[in-house]
């Protein structure tokens, strides 16, 4: 039995919540033991980061390379077994630019089994981390 267009909003919304307080035993658990997230190359943290750990290594990655300071989850869409958030990062710099992009969601028995992000401009991400860079070496 599938998961209604409202149980996979909420259960997105949770998995944002979770992900955003490191609450990352409840992430992994909603995920599936295959799951990977795929960053596409020409951004900073490019590359696929696969298991149920894997949204705790990006995180902490892109934490390393950025100073977000919030991330504004505008609106979630479903169809199917997939789901879009439509959302952007704001940047502890506000002279930066927000990041804005939409996240694809695909589920399989109830879980999360992949993710992949779609950045409408990839440019805010490198800014973010070319002035985190330069303030590290300052």
């Amino acid at each position: 039995m599938g998961m209604t267009p409202e149980q996979i909003e909420q259960f997105i919304d949770d998995l944002y919540t979770a992900t955003g307080t490191g609450d990352w035993d409840k992430a992994a658990s909603m995920l599936t033991d295959d799951f990977f997230v795929t960053e596409a190359d020409g951004l900073p943290m490019a590359g696929v980061y696969r298991g149920r750990n894997a949204l705790r290594e990006l995180f902490t990655k892109v934490m390393g390379m950025v100073d977000v300071a919030g991330l504004d989850r505008i609106q979630t869409t479903v169809g199917g077994d997939y789901a879009i958030t439509v959302v952007a990062f704001r940047f502890a710099d506000p002279s930066l630019a927000p990041a804005e992009l939409c996240e694809l969601f695909r589920f399989r028995d109830g879980k999360v089994c992949e993710i992949k992000p779609y950045y409408f401009d990839p440019a805010p991400m490198i800014a973010a981390a070319e002035a985190k860079k330069a303030e590290i070496t300052a």
